[in-house]
């Protein structure tokens, strides 16, 4: 570990720390993240249109592409991210498992989710306004079966905010949820991911400075298609998942530190995120709380689809440091990735299917 250190983050160094049996298997880097041919042309023609607004925590002026093909701050970094390409529409069964010391899976969630991306949907009357919408139908453990939310972020959070939902069988009726973000706890991720958690990072990005210290070589994950292909029970490993199934490479990563702003409050104080510089999917963050002491550590990982000239990102997998030996995964099915315009195969919804009354029409008691 000490030969390359300077390749590791700060959590990854902490788990090999704590248990002898973690392991790290690096193999040959392979850059595989491709696109389709109008998305690298936008891509390019963001590079001279693309602006922050208000601060950083809004974009004008992008299309169809990454929005900052050559970030100079913090803010842009994170918008690539954000904006990812990831196709424009799909649908995928996601399972998440809480695990423990000895390798014990708890299953805390299986979801039906559809995701949307307007910003790259040519067609839809949101795609200046919107880049994110995502709707799930849960379907089990069975306390929580019958529970379905959505939620929808806009481009610019100066003028508008996530507009999320919940419906909840014993109450039958669809509720606005505005705690869906931030650093409350996900419902079904057994206490160990806050809603800005999920793929790493995502929603609104008003409670942290963003710095970007720089472009350096690190050790990711990346092109876990063994990982992906895995039953469940062979994913998880006794205190983290299963380093046999885990691939890591060497890629360039641009590196963001996060300082929470005064006056602002959130369980994490500061994050460091390193993303992959190909996609802004691949990725991971060291996560402090207020007393600067290392809490969480994070990673997701992207693989390419040959077949749609796109990559999909796992949402990702988090470590529980203050409770050595548990961790969080996120797995989808690999039967899932049969569809032409994303993962699985979908169509986009209507504004009336993305509608508090479209959720409570699907609820059940």
């Amino acid at each position: 570990m000490a030969q390359y250190a300077d390749k590791l983050s700060e959590g990854q160094k902490e788990l090999l720390k704590r248990r002898a049996d973690y392991r790290i298997d690096v193999y040959p880097s392979h850059r595989t993240m491709s696109y389709p041919q109008h998305v690298l042309d936008d891509t390019i023609k963001n590079a001279t249109r693309a602006n922050l607004t208000s601060g950083g925590i809004g974009v004008s002026g992008a299309a169809d592409g990454y929005p900052f093909p050559i970030p100079k701050d913090g803010y842009e970094v994170m918008w690539n991210h954000l904006l990812r390409y990831e196709g424009d529409v799909y649908d995928v069964r996601q399972f998440d498992c809480y695990a423990d010391q000895s390798g014990r899976e708890v299953l805390t969630g299986d979801f039906e989710i559809h995701v949307e991306s307007p910003y790259y949907q040519p067609n839809n009357p949101l795609r200046s306004t919107v880049y994110f919408q995502i709707y799930a139908n849960t379907r089990g453990p069975g306390a929580l079966n019958g529970q379905q939310f959505s939620y929808i972020d806009p481009l610019d959070f100066s003028k508008d905010e996530r507009h999320a939902w919940q419906y909840v069988p014993g109450q039958r009726r669809t509720k606005v949820a505005p705690d869906f973000a931030y650093d409350t706890l996900e419902p079904a991720a057994a206490g160990a991911v806050t809603f800005d958690d999920i793929s790493v990072f995502s929603g609104k990005m008003d409670r942290y400075s963003f710095k970007l210290v720089g472009k350096k070589e690190m050790y990711i994950p990346y092109n876990e298609y063994r990982f992906n292909a895995a039953l469940m029970a062979a994913q998880a490993g006794k205190g983290f998942p299963n380093p046999d199934l885990l691939r890591w490479e060497l890629h360039r990563v641009w590196v963001v530190e996060a300082q929470l702003l005064a006056g602002k409050r959130h369980i994490y104080k500061k994050r460091v995120f390193y993303w992959d510089e190909d996609g802004y999917g691949s990725g991971m963050a060291d996560e402090y709380d207020n007393a600067d002491k290392l809490l969480r550590f994070a990673h997701s990982t992207s693989f390419a689809l040959y077949d749609k000239a796109m990559p999909y990102t796992f949402r990702c997998r988090h470590r529980l440091l203050r409770k050595p030996g548990r961790y969080l995964g996120h797995a989808c099915r690999a039967a899932d990735f049969a569809g032409v315009s994303g993962p699985g195969h979908s169509r986009s919804w209507t504004p009336a299917e993305w509608s508090p009354d479209a959720m409570a029409a699907r609820g059940i008691r």
